[in-house]
């Protein structure tokens, strides 16, 4: 049951097509949320389990391509909050150096759109614990050295390649600039990273696992857990700034074969692959 001062409010979710995006759009339905669903795609990319009729009342879905600024003004449009999680476009799904440059410009419309949106009373913008845990001297950087307060260095970024850090870094920064040049009160979560069934060792999030495992920092988040806490950030009136997100760390060696089972399932012993030093 939703708080009373929750009832009938009308949220944005966007990418709502996302595994956190989707549950996301049914967690707040069964609060009592008005959601406006904003996908990429086609509607059948938004897979709602188990929603029931009278929830489906209160969901709207739209197209939104966060490249198509009247698309994202279109779905904020009476909204008082947003919750906004980049989903890398279906044309280029993998993490490079050009993603950098797609999703900086994808937050940046997303935030100017909430700006101008003058219902929007709070972001909430998922973010990545990698934006936080990198730097130049990584070997020393141990996880009770970091906090929210951090931001990882975007040369060493990009000196290794680790792309869905650099991206999940600037795009960050440039959507608090902006918040805090328009006065938008917004909160991001950092998470780690997201567990769910079809997680593979590809993910961008891994790369870099053997120096995150060694400094404490290779920091994992259920799903229910994650989606808990972007609503907890939303409905509490003093969250502020950035909350890093994580319920797991893989600090030891069963830690590592146990998820390295999970990444590589049909393999009988398969050894930590994901955990390559950086060069």
């Amino acid at each position: 049951m939703a708080p009373a001062s929750f009832h009938h409010e009308k949220v944005c979710v966007m990418d709502a097509s996302g595994r956190l995006g989707s549950t996301l759009v049914e967690r707040l339905l069964e609060r009592g949320y008005i959601v406006h669903a904003a996908v990429q795609g086609h509607v059948d990319d938004l897979k709602l389990n188990g929603v029931a009729t009278e929830r489906e009342k209160k969901l709207k879905i739209f197209h939104a391509d966060p490249f198509d600024y009247q698309s994202i003004t279109d779905a904020l449009k009476g909204c008082s909050g947003l919750f906004y999680a980049f989903e890398p476009p279906q044309d280029h799904p993998a993490y490079d150096e050009y993603m950098v440059e797609v999703e900086v410009r994808a937050a940046h419309n997303v935030v100017e759109a909430c700006a101008r949106t003058e219902t929007i009373d709070k972001v909430v913008f998922t973010s990545s614990a990698t934006a936080v845990l990198w730097r130049d001297n990584n070997s020393q950087s141990l996880a009770s050295d970091l906090d929210e307060r951090h931001w990882s260095d975007v040369n060493f970024c990009r000196k290794f390649k680790l792309w869905h850090a650099l991206s999940k870094t600037v795009a960050e920064k440039t959507a608090w600039a902006l918040a805090m040049d328009r006065d938008i009160n917004m909160v991001s979560i950092n998470g780690g990273l997201l567990m769910e069934p079809h997680l593979s060792i590809t993910h961008p999030y891994l790369k870099g696992a053997a120096e995150m495992y060694e400094c404490g920092t290779f920091v994992t988040v259920d799903l229910q857990f994650l989606v808990d806490a972007h609503i907890c950030v939303f409905e509490d009136v003093s969250s502020y700034g950035r909350y890093l997100c994580f319920n797991h760390a893989i600090t030891n060696h069963e830690d590592a074969i146990h998820l390295a089972r999970l990444l590589t399932p049909y393999s009988p012993s398969p050894p930590p692959r994901f955990m390559k030093k950086l060069t």
